[in-house]
């Protein structure tokens, strides 16, 4: 379990293709790996990675073709930077909010302008994660914590203040960057809940809140 308080930014040493799997090579940055042991968790780009060794300042992981599928780490090249932070622990500060590192699709930039010393970014989700979209909500974008300002279909308003800016990789995104996305496990669950009795029906439908365009 992670915050979305990016800790580090990394940079990917290696990405090797190994069986329709990826193996990624790592360097942390800023990040202490002292206390990270083979068998630990570290949220890269949001995605919660397992850690298979470390040492020398990087760390390598395994990519399953499922996590390849739902996120961008397929993309990942020598050099790309990456948002990196350590697992919760039981004194961790809760800055942000919940992230479980289990990316739920991958989003785009659409445009950014500046706005004083902020700078306001138009996001846009996968159609089917918009319905977890909600003003003032919470969303994760590559490991980040972040409030969502206003919503428009499966468009999201983001405000992204210099401390972001400077601590994290959205220093790199341009009109068309791709990002790894998580909506908020509240929202996620309690869609599930909904569903009552029904969720155990092996046919049971993926949401029981109709869509305003199929509704009457």
């Amino acid at each position: 379990m992670f915050t979305g308080i990016v800790q580090a930014i990394g940079e990917v040493v290696s990405s090797q293709a190994l069986g329709g799997d990826l193996r990624l090579c790592i360097k942390a940055g800023e990040l202490d790996l002292t206390a990270i042991r083979p068998g630990d968790s570290l949220c890269t780009n949001g995605v919660c990675l397992t850690v298979t060794e470390s040492g020398g300042g990087n760390f390598h992981c395994d990519v399953s073709r499922e996590t390849l599928a739902l996120s961008t780490l397929g993309e990942l090249v020598s050099g790309s930077p990456v948002n990196l932070e350590p697992p919760l622990t039981p004194l961790s500060a809760l800055g942000g909010h919940l992230v479980s590192g289990h990316v739920d699709g991958v989003g785009t930039v659409v445009s950014y302008r500046e706005d004083g010393r902020s700078s306001r970014w138009l996001m846009r989700a996968p159609e089917h994660l918009a319905r977890y979209l909600a003003q003032k909500g919470s969303v994760c974008v590559d490991g980040v914590s972040l409030t969502i300002n206003a919503v428009n279909g499966s468009e999201f308003e983001l405000n992204i203040i210099p401390q972001t800016m400077a601590e994290t990789i959205f220093y790199s995104y341009r009109v068309g960057s791709r990002f790894n996305l998580e909506v908020d496990q509240v929202a996620r669950y309690l869609e599930r809940l909904l569903l009552g009795g029904a969720a155990a029906n092996p046919d049971a439908p993926e949401s029981c809140i109709e869509s305003p365009a199929r509704g009457k």
